[in-house]
This record gives structure tokens, sequence and C-alpha cells, in this order.
């Protein structure tokens, strides 16, 4: 899977290499879905509505390629696939909290 940009180009700077991991419309916000357990799909693709199911399916792919999420498909039919944090997603929390909070704070009480 190629990307604009890979955050191991960015040595130099480890917020553009994060904002590569975690930025985009619906990376974070996945991310802060899923602090609270694990989801299927569709759960994900109800709670984001405006979200496509192909641009959704693209950043699962991306989360779990870079390790921020597992990804569990049981084998029955209809297929049943689950979305979790791993660990490594799991340690984002504090910044999305924060993040959650400066947007309270900064732009929708504003």
């Amino acid at each position: 899977m190629t990307r604009k940009q890979r955050h191991a180009q960015y040595i130099e700077c480890p917020v553009e290499a994060t904002l590569d991991v975690i930025g985009g419309k619906w990376k974070g916000v996945i991310l802060f879905l899923l602090m609270d357990g694990t989801k299927r799909f569709n759960e994900l693709q109800k709670l984001l509505t405006k979200v496509t199911q192909r641009t959704l399916t693209n950043q699962l792919r991306e989360l779990e390629a870079d390790g921020l999420i597992h990804r569990e498909v049981y084998p029955q039919v209809p297929p049943k696939v689950e979305y979790s944090l791993t660990d490594k997603g799991r340690s984002l929390e504090p910044v999305l909290l924060n993040m959650r909070d400066w947007g309270r704070t900064y732009i929708l009480e504003v």
C-alpha cells in the first residue's frame, strides 16, 4: 500500500510522522471510537454516518498496517470482522482525549 507520505521519511519531525499515521478526516475518530471497545465494520459505519464504505475500508487498512488496530476475521457465513485497538493504538488514548478536550474548549464552545 503506497501513501502520499510515509512516517519513516520524517525522522527529523516526530509530529509530522505522528500526523501521517493518525491524520486525515477519519483515522482519529476511528481510533477514538475503538477506545470504547471492539467494533464490527457496520457498527463503525453507522457511527461515522458521512464516511463511504470504501474510505472506511482504506482507513482501517492503513491503521492496521501501522499497527494501531487489530482486525479479527471469524470464519463464518456471512463473514464477521471485528476491529480493536492494539497496545500501540491504546498508547494514543491520552492524545485523543486531549484532542477531544481541546475541541470542546476551543472549537465547540467558542
